[in-house]
């Protein structure tokens, strides 16, 4: 089980995949939602789904079917999650304005923390203390765990819908992406904290929404996704340049994930099909296909 490949969307499956043949191991039914995000454990133990008032656990070592924890407490569609590096605790992000942080051991809401709007994504700082979201009124805030408020917002354009965020491994970058397909990138100079988020650049990645930015684990790389049925990546050394385009999904592009040396990246589309990609020849490795609706999240764990 090195390498870990999962799928889930519209069709209310999740789909383990063995990478290299492309076959579809394992099936889990998510009756209840269609899923919105996937997130696995850094060890590999547990993959947690997010879809409407609920986040299901499951265990990924067990063919037991059924979720070993279920996370209640949101009134409507959960956006993102995303484990504690010690796999503690959880963070997740809804349509209805909140943000709440769970004990994953007995799962329980610790802190719930206010937005004036939709939540599309929350991100944990590296420093594992301060948490970075993003809402539909174009807001990011900043929350200080330790303080148990919100210590910075940035509103980048009045307005304008931000869908997504990703927070550089080393806490030197900020990107956030819109729903106009604008990228804008702050650079935070203490590394170990959020409290200034200094801008650095704006550019346009993509003619339409955007829906997914994520920074590669070396932080050399930005991919972005979008409903332009493309997804592309830029350089994060070379001023964001662009790299390369993939083309070849039929409909949007939902969501990405960076293999763990970079040189890979996995993508979700709403024309049901998973792809994997080489970086070095913009050529798809395998194409995973099963699902019977639109697939808008992944999960890849190759470590």
């Amino acid at each position: 089980m090195s390498v870990l490949l999962v799928s889930a969307g519209y069709d209310h499956t999740i789909r383990f995949w063995e990478a290299l043949t492309g076959v579809c191991s394992r099936t889990i039914q998510h009756t209840d939602s269609q899923v919105n995000r996937l997130e696995m454990t850094s060890d590999k133990r547990f993959l947690a789904a997010a879809g409407n008032l609920h986040v299901r656990l499951y265990d990924i070592r067990s063919a037991n079917p059924n979720p070993v924890t279920s996370f209640e407490g949101h009134k409507n569609n959960i956006t993102s999650i995303s484990f504690h590096q010690d796999n503690k605790w959880m963070v997740s992000s809804s349509e209805d304005g909140t943000i709440k942080v769970w004990d994953v051991r007995s799962p329980s809401v610790q802190r719930n923390f206010k937005h004036n709007s939709p939540v599309n994504e929350v991100v944990i700082h590296p420093n594992q203390g301060e948490l970075l979201s993003c809402d539909r009124d174009g807001n990011i805030k900043v929350w200080d765990l330790g303080e148990n408020k919100c210590s910075q917002e940035v509103t980048p354009e009045d307005d304008t819908p931000l869908q997504t965020l990703s927070i550089a491994g080393d806490g030197s970058l900020l990107v956030a992406g819109n729903n106009k397909g604008s990228c804008y990138v702050w650079k935070m100079p203490n590394c170990t904290d959020a409290s200034v988020l200094t801008p650095l650049t704006k550019f346009r990645s993509h003619t339409k929404y955007i829906t997914r930015v994520l920074i590669s684990a070396d932080s050399k790389h930005l991919a972005t996704c979008s409903a332009d049925h493309t997804a592309r990546i830029w350089s994060i050394e070379n001023n964001f340049g662009l790299e390369t385009t993939l083309d070849g999904h039929k409909r949007w592009v939902w969501d990405c994930a960076f293999s763990a040396d970079s040189a890979y990246l996995l993508t979700g589309s709403s024309d049901h099909y998973v792809r994997l990609w080489d970086l070095s020849t913009n050529e798809i490795v395998r194409q995973y296909s099963g699902h019977d609706k639109g697939v808008v999240c992944v999960a890849l764990n190759d470590v």
